[in-house]
């Protein structure tokens, strides 16, 4: 593996621990800029679950953009250009005296992450022969994972009530809640001079071939690539949609019908992380090459769907904790092999590609909170359940379109072997 992806590694897994830190601080945050509107605590999560959607807006918007810019002009730019922008919204959110500000800081963070995750992975594809695409992408996906589990333990002691110390100049003011957001751009920011030395501007160009170097300078065909893509993006969608149904649901279930404290919430959403983070660099890692890509997908999405249906019969701390760490497993299956296919799928524009695949994720993102927030209204378990049964259809039918292929015209060239190299077993 060139050691320059280790660079991209290391750049996406601040850039996730700069969003993963904020989590842990973004209520009290809200909250303390809400008091002089007698929020309740309605509210405060509202603008929570709002301020969560804006992110995953921006990045439903602009990634299809940015993955084309990067296209014709090289992945270097755009990787220094979201760091840099991702830096800058951290300084802006916590110097956010207004929620306007707060939504404004959001917005511009999901534009530039959108930036920097299409252009790094891009990149990565573009460095790595389609063969060992696979294994390439798990590693992608650890470096991410464990800036998620690393994030929220750092930004609970960043923010600690013995730190609060509150300094005004002029309008502004900095206190414990701020610091978090501060040390995030910091971390961001370390990062901008390394690569900006050491990273090659690589594009689509890079390849030998003249005719793919001439596809990639030509505007991009976007209905064409999101049909030869379509599968997976929908799949992109369904499984990022069931992730953060659990991850936004799964706190008010356990507090409320299992009795849950912060410490067993904490323990379940850090064990889900660092599950993503091992299997991904270790099994799935292994798994490219050996295993079919179809054969990866359909098991990652029984897993998750086991692991969703499993959570409303279950009570007891380390059996639940099982249930998260088979949902967990199942993710990680699913998630490199898309970005696998969809970098193989788009050729010379791969660039595009992962940004309309990034799209399909931050569309996710946006619809699995809002349904599971509608369906826990309704009954506190029915998230998982339904959630549950959707995964489990969607590798039922993936396991069927195997075997018999001509029942989808798309589905299975999408789920195909994504290499000559990957057996489809």
């Amino acid at each position: 593996m060139p050691r320059h992806l280790l660079l991209l590694f290391l750049a996406l897994f601040l850039a996730m621990i700069g969003f993963g830190l904020t989590l842990p601080v973004l209520p009290a945050f809200v909250e303390r800029l809400a008091l002089g509107r007698a929020a309740t605590p309605g509210r405060v999560a509202l603008h929570v679950g709002a301020l969560t959607s804006a992110y995953a807006l921006a990045q439903l918007v602009l990634a299809p953009l940015w993955g084309g810019w990067s296209d014709r002009h090289g992945r270097k730019a755009l990787v220094v250009l979201g760091l840099v922008g991702v830096a800058l919204s951290h300084v802006a959110f916590g110097l956010g005296t207004s929620l306007a500000l707060l939504y404004g800081a959001r917005l511009v963070g999901g534009a530039f992450a959108a930036a920097l995750v299409v252009a790094a992975t891009a990149a990565v594809a573009d460095a790595v022969p389609a063969g060992e695409r696979g294994r390439a992408m798990a590693w992608l996906g650890t470096a991410v994972s464990l800036g998620f589990v690393a994030g929220p333990a750092l930004g609970g002691l960043l923010a600690r009530g013995a730190w609060h110390v509150t300094l005004t100049l002029g309008h502004l003011v900095f206190d414990g809640f701020s610091v978090p957001f501060f040390v995030a751009a910091g971390l961001t920011l370390a990062v901008v001079p390394l690569v900006g030395h050491s990273l090659p501007n690589s594009t689509p160009n890079s390849t030998p071939t003249a005719a793919s170097a001439r596809v990639a300078r030509l505007p991009v065909p976007w209905w064409p690539l999101a049909r030869r893509l379509g599968g997976v993006l929908a799949l992109a969608l369904i499984s990022m949609a069931a992730l953060t149904l659990f991850e936004a649901v799964f706190a008010l279930y356990a507090d409320r019908e299992l009795g849950f404290g912060l410490r067993e919430i904490g323990v379940a959403f850090a064990l889900c992380g660092l599950v993503m983070a091992v299997f991904q660099g270790g099994a799935v890692g292994w798994l490219s090459g050996r295993v079919g890509v179809r054969v990866q997908v359909a098991l990652g999405f029984g897993l998750l769907g086991v692991g969703l249906l499993a959570l409303p019969f279950l009570s007891r701390v380390p059996i639940v904790l099982a249930a998260v760490s088979v949902l967990a497993l199942g993710v990680a299956l699913v998630t490199p092999n898309l970005l696998t296919l969809a970098a193989d799928r788009s050729g010379p524009q791969a660039g595009a590609g992962l940004g309309l695949l990034n799209a399909a994720v931050g569309l996710g993102q946006i619809l699995g909170p809002l349904v599971g927030g509608l369906l826990f209204a309704w009954q506190a378990d029915l998230p998982f359940r339904v959630a549950g049964l959707v995964a489990l259809a969607v590798a039922a039918g993936t396991v069927v379109l195997r075997r018999r292929p001509h029942l989808s015209p798309v589905l299975p060239t999408v789920l195909g072997s994504a290499t000559p190299d990957s057996p489809d077993c």
